[in-house]
């Protein structure tokens, strides 16, 4: 294999690797078409670093007979001793490629991973940096059982084409990263529609959904008595009981504020106001019961309990704000009786309260409590608790 004949992969990879429309579809047409110019290839990994709140970077392995798999890294990879003495590590710490000739008998064993190598029939092995514009480096390696290794016009083609393969790679991961913070920090299907162009302020539609909107009892008693990181520790825990749940049922979180939380079920063609508020329904009493843990694994000095309120109503969703800072969240009447009724719930020592627009779709597990006086509403609102918290109530 020469140059001039990978020549052909080294433009498509200048040009984008168009054809190939996610990363692990990148190194599979990649290493394909190497494999077709006459580059013998057994194992090609890639692995790019991320931002991410739970995974340091993902890893991308092709085989011939496999493609290719991708797996994700969580932050405690990076610690382990079998990647800090790892050729991988070495080539991150100095920017340095690594080869190591397998088939040559004087080849020092010098990092754990390479008897495995030899005894899968690996006869060269190749680590080399990834290095981004912005100086971070990242890491892959090359693999062959060809007998004697790869020859240097082999190794003189993939050194051509780390360059553009680099920039394809730090292309596709800003964009996987901006997906990542978007998700992170104002919802997966927000983040989404960001993503896609909708950033103009005022830029709104309406949906219908179910809305959830919940909060701690007693944050500011609980401010007072812990110490600043117990509290957050705490919160962070008493997220946990909700999110999770509220993800699984097919919601979407858009805001925290403080110790409250605001997330929707929207409808759409497929999943009509009965089944979000059969979702809705059901991740309200997961998180019921995970708080309810929560409550019972605390100490004394950080009770723990929550109320929620679930109304089903249209909403406004989009950006909202003022000049370059904004955010992506719904507001109308229905957010606003949805936080009525939180506090309604908290004055009526309930956990869960719905609105009777809610509660006609979930009608045997509530029963109305009675008509209450709404702060912005004219008219008195019925509201709807749960049977199993009535049992001690007259």
């Amino acid at each position: 294999m020469t140059l001039a004949s990978a020549q052909s992969v080294v433009d498509w990879l200048i040009d984008g690797a168009r054809s190939a429309p996610s990363p692990p579809d990148v190194l599979t047409e990649l290493c394909e078409r190497l494999t077709v110019a006459g580059l013998p290839l057994s194992r090609v990994v890639v692995f790019i670093r991320t931002l991410h709140p739970e995974i340091v970077g993902r890893r991308f392995v092709w085989t011939p007979d496999k493609g290719t798999e991708v797996s994700e890294g969580s932050f405690d990879l990076m610690e382990r001793d079998v990647f800090r003495n790892s050729p991988m590590a070495e080539v991150s710490r100095t920017g340095q490629s690594i080869r190591r000739r397998l088939a040559d008998a004087d080849c020092p064993m010098d990092y754990s991973i390479l008897p495995d190598l030899h005894q899968e029939g690996v006869t060269d092995y190749l680590v080399v940096p990834f290095i981004f514009t912005d100086g971070t480096i990242h890491f892959g390696s090359w693999a062959t059982r060809q007998p004697g290794g790869f020859t240097d016009a082999q190794i003189a083609v993939m050194d051509a084409v780390l360059r553009p393969l680099t920039r394809v790679a730090e292309i596709r991961a800003a964009r996987r990263v901006a997906t990542n913070l978007l998700s992170t920090y104002v919802g997966q299907n927000a983040g989404a529609r960001v993503l896609a162009g909708q950033i103009r302020r005022g830029y709104t539609e309406e949906i219908h959904a179910a809305i959830w909107l919940s909060d701690m009892r007693g944050f500011t008693t609980l401010a007072g008595r812990l110490p600043p990181q117990a509290l957050v520790d705490l919160l962070n825990r008493y997220f946990d009981c909700q999110v999770p749940a509220i993800a699984e049922h097919n919601g979407e979180v858009l805001k925290f504020m403080g110790d409250g939380l605001l997330a929707i079920f929207p409808t759409s063609p497929e999943r009509d106001a009965a089944a979000v508020c059969a979702s809705a329904l059901k991740a309200a009493l997961v998180a019921r019961a995970e708080v309810a843990q929560l409550q019972a694994t605390s100490d004394s000095d950080a009770s723990v309990r929550f109320g929620l309120a679930l109304h089903l109503g249209d909403v406004l969703y989009g950006n909202i704000g003022s000049g370059n800072r904004l955010d992506f969240t719904c507001i109308g009447p229905a957010v606003n009786l949805a936080a009525r009724l939180e506090k309604l719930a908290g004055r009526l020592g309930r956990t869960i309260l719905a609105s009777e627009e809610f509660a006609k779709y979930c009608g045997r597990d509530f029963s109305p409590i009675g008509k209450f006086a709404v702060a912005g509403f004219t008219e008195e609102e019925t509201a709807y608790g749960l049977h199993d918290e009535n049992k001690d109530r007259p």
